[in-house]
This record gives C-alpha cells, structure tokens and sequence, in this order.
C-alpha cells in the first residue's frame, strides 16, 4: 500500500515531485509509525465490517482500528469478539489488499484468546490499542502482547492510549508519565506509537470542545500533550511517536463536497474559492488542529469519521520548500554546522539546530511523499477525495 495509492498514477506524478513509498505490514517499525496516517475507528460490532475495511482502503485509508472498547456496549463486547472472527475470516477469503488493522482491547486477556479465535486470519492483524495506558495497567497489557505475539508467531505491535485522569490530574502527571515511559521503553519494540485520548480528558472536567476551536485552545488538554511530548517525544533517539487526538465533529458530508471539487479542477486558479468551501463545510478547526499537532510534535491523527482521513492525509504531505530546506540541511558537507539561506530566499536554515527538524521531515517526505513547487492543500485533498 502507499499514501494517495487510490488514485491514478497519472494523477500522482502530476501532484508529486517524490511521491510516496510503499509500504507493507511487514515494513519497518520506523516507516510505519511515521506512515499510520489518519487511523480510521470503526465499533467491532459492525455487521458489514469487512465491506467497510475494503471500502475505506480503497479510499486512502492505510490504517484501521476496530474498537472492542468505548464506541460499544458492555453487553455487546461477546458478540462484538465474535463478529471479529467471522468479518476476518471474510476478509482474508476475499483476499482483497487491506489497511494496517488494530483491535482496540479492554483487557489484557482478550489479546490472547482472539490471537486463537482468529487462527491463520490473524495475518491480516497488525497489533492493538491499549486503552488507558499507565505503568499499572501498561505492564501486564504489554506481557499479555508478548505471549499472544509468541502463540500466533508474527510481530504484533502496540498503540498505548495515553487519556488516564492519572496523566490529567497536576498532582499525579509526573509520575505517571515517568511509570509510562518506564513501561514503553521496556517494551520498546513492540510499541508503534503513542495515541492520545483527548476526549477522556475533557470528560474529566466536564468539557467538550467547540468546532471552531481545537485541543490546543483547552489549555488544561494542551497543557498535558506538552508535558507528553516532553518526556516520550523527544527526537533524540529516546522518543516515540505520537499522534493527534481524535476530532469529534462531521457535518461535512462527502458527498455534498465532492461535485463541487470536482467541478473546480484544482489548474484553474479557484483554490481561494475552494478554500472558502472548506471553512464553510466546517473544515476550518480540524484543518487547524492538524497544523498545531505537526507543530507540536505530533506525526498522523485518530480519526472516527471518513471525511476527516483525506485532510489529514493532505496535510501531511511535504511542501516542495519544507523538502529543499531539509536536503539542504543535512548535505553532507553541512555537517560541520552553520547558516545558510534557504533556496527559496526567505528564512535561514541554521544547521545544527534544524537538523532533527530535517530528519523528521524526510521521514515524513519518505511516506507521504513530496508535493510539487505548485501544489498545494487544496490540490492534494481533491485528488484525495477521488474514488
């Protein structure tokens, strides 16, 4: 699979100076953490579910949750486990290719006992989503990941949640974020990335935020994703990646959008007025929210409606200027350090300081590929939203 690998290869090398890589289940560690992209939610209960992953993957998406945990009941966890097994054995009897797929567990123990329900269907899994991640409840979660790993023989990755009112709460932050970052280093390899829970934070205050505003705005939530990045996203080696929290709002409907993308080719010179639509489709705060994750640290979102996967995917892309100023930084003959000007003229590209900026940005470069010098946002998310 490849990011923007559902639309025409024509239409690619148009938007692309580099386009995006492949990348499979088996891809590196490295690759896949930066690659997981917008990771769609979907409830385990889901009668049609595996319709659903073939639909989604031929829409863009590369990676998938389905959630045993909060989207459902507690009466519907059995059942739910159940469908599971059964929409996975139609996925693999289909044989269509699918998006990297996670179950979102409540215990440690379902891991194991679903790893022997899938049986050789468990190939199409990638891992699991473990919720309300702390040292206590982190360990036997990870342990439990080692053995179901073992029993069914291929790699399985781990995607903590990190939304514990432990890891809210001022008194008990600091030491919960020290027993976590105890736990995922310990299982270092097994752990894909680090997911944040926003929603269970604001629950904790009674709050929810509105749709022109973003995490970030609620200072108490963007206090805590600081103090995250801060211990478990540091880019000297020791960090994690983390990813964005989940946006809750989806008034906008694809398919009232769409025509109106597709009656404004993106060579016609109408991006103001396309951008104009997007505000007013309520895009505006998610579009922001996007941006100040990137700024802040954070690499792919958590996504639980389909529109929100094709804006996050566009703005993950690498600008053609973001992509110079990073070659230009780490040329081998700047490893010595110092200034220069950028090749669009406009910043100084410090080289020591900006070098792990460059290194991540060529990661990001390597799976969402590079746009070119006259594509931008809007381009991308209309060739995104083709089907």
């Amino acid at each position: 699979m490849r990011h923007f690998g559902h639309i025409a290869p024509a239409a690619r090398q148009g938007l692309f100076f580099q386009e995006p890589c492949e990348f499979g289940a088996d891809s590196p560690a490295r690759m896949l953490s930066a690659a997981l992209g917008a990771t769609l939610y979907s409830p385990a209960t889901r009668s049609k579910l595996a319709d659903d992953v073939i639909k989604q993957a031929g829409r863009g998406v590369v990676s998938m949750v389905l959630c045993l945990e909060d989207s459902i009941d507690d009466s519907e966890v059995a059942a739910a486990e159940e469908n599971l097994v059964r929409q996975f054995a139609e996925l693999d009897a289909r044989g269509f290719e699918v998006p990297l797929l996670f179950i979102r567990v409540r215990e440690p123990g379902q891991m194991a006992s679903l790893v022997s329900r899938l049986g050789p269907t468990v190939r199409l899994l990638s891992g699991f989503v473990l919720p309300k991640f702390t040292e206590e409840r982190g360990v036997p979660f990870m342990e439990a990941l080692t053995g179901a790993e073992k029993a069914c023989g291929q790699r399985l990755f781990a995607m903590p949640v990190l939304e514990s009112p432990e890891l809210l709460h001022l008194e008990t932050r600091r030491e919960t974020l020290q027993g976590i970052a105890r736990t995922v280093n310990k299982y270092r390899e097994r752990v894909l990335a680090l997911r944040l829970g926003v929603t269970d934070f604001c629950s904790a205050y009674g709050l929810r935020r509105a749709p022109d505003m973003t995490a970030y705005d609620v200072q108490i939530v963007g206090a805590v994703i600081a103090d995250v990045v801060n211990v478990l996203g540091r880019a000297d080696g020791t960090g994690f990646t983390i990813t964005g929290p989940v946006w809750e709002y989806f008034r906008l409907q694809e398919r009232m959008f769409k025509p109106q993308l597709r009656r404004s080719p993106f060579l016609e010179g109408r991006a103001e007025e396309l951008r104009t639509a997007l505000i007013e489709h309520d895009l505006d705060g998610l579009l922001r929210e996007i941006e100040l994750d990137r700024t802040n640290g954070l690499l792919g979102k958590t996504c639980i409606h389909p529109s929100h996967v094709a804006p996050v995917h566009a703005l993950s892309v690498v600008s053609h200027e973001e992509f110079s100023d990073a070659q230009d930084i780490l040329r081998p003959e700047s490893d010595g350090g110092g200034v220069m000007r950028s090749a669009y003229t406009n910043k100084m590209n410090e080289v020591k300081p900006h070098r792990a900026w460059a290194e991540r940005t060529l990661q990001r470069a390597e799976v969402f590929g590079v746009a070119r010098e006259d594509v931008g946002f809007v381009e991308l998310l209309a060739a995104g939203l083709t089907e």
